[in-house]
């Protein structure tokens, strides 16, 4: 682990205590959302359309009703009728209620195979699914519009006759009747193409793929007498989905209570209701509890994937290689609604390079294809992989070394990104050096048809707010409660920042997510914001419960309180050496002194600081399968400070994972009538550890001046570069240039086959 100059060393940040909850996960006693079981509790399941588009002209769920052991059957007309509302989902980010309501079951048109269109609730699972088989559906069938091409073309079907364009960080216009677009630009891009040495333009695609948490959706719902509506389900955000379940049905928020259960992996794909309102609205009807858990197949058909994308990127560079211009058109799928990450990912685009004339097109559109979600730095992958693409293709059109020319372009401290903002605090070149100085990069490759490729990508998280409770008990300990669901750990990350800021060990800190009722609002657990965001509340509130301490120490002393001061856990007397108190021993005499203290505190950052990854990895291509074999793949990441350097790892090793997957092998198929075909884990192909070697990390911490502790995101940017730096290693292995997502084996021969062919 690099650190950054004048990195400040600390007693509790920075080790690798063991996670508390790691047991209890290991053995099977953690309780997840399908773990809730309450008397009387009924099962209820959903109705699926089979069609990608079409108008539903009738239902008759007469027979359903009438199977013995059934408690209800529900359709979209059985939900209020909502306006088109734009609502605020997160910073600078919007929702409309009628899309959301209207994808958790369809009222007039389907508009994916996998819509819901009918619900059924019964004593259990098995009378539920015998009732969907006899809800008859009477559909009229459309067209359906499957590829970006075909949508934004003028006599393509039309998905929504209106509909409110989506914003997701910056705001879309309708530009067609199946698109919102945006335009960003800096500097004049036509004046950089004039004066270019050299012009290069490529064309590149992906597919859209699942976020492939481990754990399916499910909700268990209960209304009472006092029409309290309790929800247990699975989610990055509980207090968004208590405001997206009061919205859709018409409930007032103070009577809607979310718990967070333990969340088996979420991505960005768990910040919003899908089956939620179903069962809400079947335990107000029937006044029992309703649980639905989704099978493998509801999840990738019924949930948000991640979209694909076509990208056209065109770049002017000089002689020497320095980037003079880019002009880029993303088009990415928003899927059956608008509002995808095309926006967030035209942000990330080129914000690593310094390129003075840019413009950006976006364009948001509508496919029928489930509504798009986050993955991850949202968007991020396709865009990088297309320009990491087009800076190899540069390096090698100049005979560059790749990674100089990446250095030569790299964006510092200042330099104004496409928004014309000056780039904040980064060490890219610092990062950049540390590759090229690495045993990696300089050590001689091996195998039959061996390549080395490297990618490098810059992400922005996300600020917002956050709140944490902390309570000092008589004994010493410490209760630390947030209202941001732990992902990855971070119960112990938040922790380990209070016992610095304490000092006191992280052991004496217990840490829990309690419901919406139980704590201020805070924002989801997505764009790696809780370990920086909610850290702020937590460090906020830890200064807050030893200003009390601090008075009460004076108090027992019986002297001024501006005597007193707090360091490395011990409370002094800055006159009388023999005074002093360590927090423990404070902690005793709370109850002679007013007894336990509480504190609370919420915070709203804007950012938490730019997340700079590199990667490179090593290839071994088989010419006659067309197979592409890891051999070597070593992450580099700039953290700020890592909390726990273990976490942060696991961080690092699970997106390049992940990325590997959407590079290699992942993505949806479509027959030509829209039907998903790869509906089980062993038809959608994620990478298991078979696939992947050994992935090596490398930290470095250039502190974030906006953290106490220098802490900047971790989570997002490491899935971006996997699929570039692997285009790249498959070039200069065998000298193809593969321009679409996923690389697989059949591709790659067929590519191979063609350059034999011209040779």
């Amino acid at each position: 682990m690099k650190h950054a100059e004048g990195q400040v060393d600390f007693k509790v940040i920075g080790t690798t205590p063991e996670r508390p909850d790691g047991i209890e996960k290991v053995t099977g006693r953690a309780r997840f959302a399908d773990d809730i079981h309450l008397p009387r509790m009924l099962f209820g399941k959903i109705l699926r359309s089979p069609h990608a588009h079409a108008i539903i002209k009738d239902i008759d769920t007469s027979k359903a009703r009438a199977l013995p052991g059934v408690h209800g059957v529900l359709t979209g007309g059985d939900f209020p009728q909502l306006e088109s509302t734009v609502i605020p989902h997160g910073g600078a980010s919007t929702i409309d209620i009628r899309d959301l309501a209207e994808n958790c079951i369809a009222r007039d048109k389907t508009l994916y195979d996998g819509h819901a269109v009918a619900a059924a609730v019964a004593d259990n699972y098995h009378i539920a699914e015998q009732a969907l088989e006899l809800i008859e559906v009477d559909y009229e069938i459309l067209e359906p519009v499957l590829e970006i091409e075909d949508a934004l073309k003028d006599d393509a079907p039309v998905l929504h006759e209106t509909f409110s364009p989506g914003r997701f960080i910056l705001q879309t216009e309708k530009s067609h009747s199946n698109a919102g677009s945006f335009k960003l630009k800096l500097g004049d891009a036509d004046r950089a193409f004039q004066n270019a040495d050299h012009v290069l333009e490529e064309n590149f695609q992906t597919r859209c793929l699942h976020q492939g948490y481990i754990e399916p959706h499910s909700v268990t719902v209960e209304w009472s007498h006092n029409d309290i509506m309790s929800v247990w389900t699975s989610t990055q955000g509980h207090f968004a989905i208590r405001e997206q379940l009061a919205f859709i049905l018409g409930h007032p928020l103070n009577k809607v209570k979310v718990t967070p259960m333990e969340i088996g992996g979420g991505f960005g794909g768990k910040d919003q209701v899908y089956i939620e309102p179903i069962a809400a609205m079947f335990a107000k009807k029937t006044g029992r509890p309703v649980k639905i858990a989704m099978s493998r197949a509801d999840m990738l058909r019924g949930t948000g994937p991640s979209p694909g994308a076509d990208i056209r990127v065109k770049l002017a560079a000089k002689k020497d290689g320095t980037l003079l211009g880019a002009d880029l058109t993303l088009a990415y799928e928003a899927g059956a609604y608008p509002g995808g990450p095309v926006t967030s990912a035209a942000l990330q685009a080129t914000a690593r390079y310094n390129i003075p004339d840019q413009q950006i097109l976006g364009h948001d559109v509508l496919l029928n294809k489930p509504k798009m979600k986050q993955y991850r730095a949202p968007g991020g992958l396709p865009v990088n992989f297309a320009m990491e693409s087009m800076l190899d293709i540069l390096a090698r059109k100049l005979e560059l070394d790749p990674l100089e020319l990446r250095l030569t372009n790299a964006m510092v401290t200042g330099d104004r990104m496409i928004t014309g903002i000056p780039c904040q605090k980064i060490g890219g070149k610092e990062l950049l050096k540390a590759v090229q100085t690495h045993p990696h990069f300089t050590s001689p490759l091996t195998g039959r048809n061996p390549g080395r490729g490297l990618a490098y990508a810059m992400w922005f998280g996300a600020g917002m707010t956050s709140s944490a409770v902390l309570t000092a008990n008589p004994d010493g300990s410490v209760k630390l409660s947030v209202g941001t669901p732990d992902l990855s750990g971070t119960r112990m990350t938040l922790a380990m920042q209070a016992a610095e800021t304490l000092g006191i060990p992280v052991s004496s800190i217990s840490v829990s997510i309690p419901d919406t009722d139980s704590i201020a609002f805070s924002f989801m657990a997505v764009g790696s914001r809780t370990t920086h965001s909610t850290g702020l509340a937590v460090y906020e509130a830890a200064q807050q419960l030893l200003r009390q301490m601090t008075e009460r120490a004076a108090l027992y002393w019986d002297v001024d309180e501006t005597d007193v001061t707090f360091s490395d856990g011990v409370f002094n007397h800055q006159k009388d050496s023999t005074l002093t108190l360590t927090f423990t021993e404070m902690a005793h005499l709370l109850e002679k002194l007013g007894g336990p203290i509480t504190v609370q505190s919420s915070v709203t950052p804007k950012s938490n600081g730019a997340q700079l990854t590199a990667h490179l990895v090593d290839i071994d291509v088989d010419t006659e399968t067309g197979k592409i074999e890891i051999q070597r793949y070593t992450a580099f990441q700039d953290v700020g400070k890592a909390i726990h350097p273990d976490y942060v790892s696991g961080q690092m090793q699970g997106g390049v994972a992940q990325g590997v997957g959407w590079a290699l092998s992942e993505a949806y198929q479509y027959d030509e009538a829209g039907h998903l075909l790869n509906t089980t884990l062993l038809d959608y192909r994620m990478p298991t550890s078979l696939d992947l070697p050994d992935i090596e990390t490398v930290i470095l911490e250039t502190p974030n001046p906006n953290h106490p502790f220098g802490v900047r995101g971790v989570g997002e940017s490491s899935i971006m570069p996997p699929a570039g730096a692997l285009a790249n290693a498959l070039y200069d292995a065998v000298g193809i240039r593969m321009t679409a997502l996923p690389m697989t084996p059949g591709a790659v021969l067929q590519k191979l086959k063609k350059k034999q062919r011209g040779s």
